[in-house]
């Protein structure tokens, strides 16, 4: 019926509704966040279709730069941000800060570390061989952050061989949560969501720049779809759901 009702559709000339689709290229960090708001998206969009792609920032921006499909993109530092800006990738005007992060240390749930004292380079010795867990400090944005801490903490010579380097923020979570690593350096928010570690160390906030996560619209993407949910990810419905997953947010005026 749902057959020959389109078939006598398209021979009238009348119009089928079509879902709009907004693709959004975001950071690895942001998955579970964003994920929650497009759903809750979705119930009030029911005509809207969110296409997540989760990477680290390098990535993205370096995709994006080539003319990747992506709509929105989201970074987890500014400066991939400024890198797609400076290659005249994104929507100026439309740049902001979405939310903030914290930069914490984790062990898996059944270690006998729970505190760690990162001010004293003691605490190395934890590692007991292995390596300790962290995004590839090349490019990866949580592991650019890590250096900074470790060299204002005048320990990273020390530490710069001693590195499980991943390609994202997710993988270091993952190389905790199965033991195979007996500490990793993520955002607050990962340790948040992550059932098999535990927090056992938060840096001070004055070790590293400030973890910001700017969000922009691509060049030449600037539709009404795009703008619409560009737009819903700076509402308070989404604020929300970036609290509850640990991200830091500002209260609106």
């Amino acid at each position: 019926m749902k057959k020959l009702a389109l078939i006598i559709g398209i021979a009238l000339g009348i119009s089928q509704p079509v879902a709009a689709k907004v693709t959004v290229f975001a950071a690895a960090s942001m998955t579970n966040a964003l994920q929650q708001i497009a759903d809750e998206y979705k119930k009030v969009n029911p005509q809207e279709e969110v296409i997540f792609s989760f990477a680290s920032s390098s990535v993205l921006a370096r995709q994006i730069s080539t003319g990747a499909p992506a709509d929105i993109f989201v970074s987890a530092d500014q400066k991939w941000m400024d890198f797609v800006q400076e290659k005249k990738a994104i929507e100026e005007s439309s740049r902001t800060v979405l939310v903030g992060n914290n930069l914490v240390m984790i062990a898996p749930k059944s270690s006998q570390i729970d505190k760690v004292d990162l001010t004293d380079s003691k605490w190395q010795s934890l590692l007991n061989g292995n390596f300790l867990a962290v995004g590839d400090p090349e490019h990866v944005p949580v592991g650019i952050y890590a250096k900074a801490a470790f060299t204002h903490l005048g320990q990273w010579q020390a530490l710069e061989n001693k590195l499980a380097r991943t390609d994202n923020v997710r993988s270091a979570l993952a190389l905790v949560e199965r033991a195979e690593a007996p500490l990793g350096v993520v955002y607050a928010t990962d340790a948040k969501v992550a059932r098999e570690v535990k927090t056992v160390a938060v840096f001070p906030p004055q070790s590293h720049p400030p973890i910001e996560y700017p969000a922009a619209i691509v060049k030449d993407h600037d539709n009404k779809d795009t703008r619409a949910f560009f737009t819903y990810l700076k509402s308070n419905e989404a604020k929300k759901v970036f609290a509850e997953n640990g991200f830091a947010v500002e209260e609106s005026k």
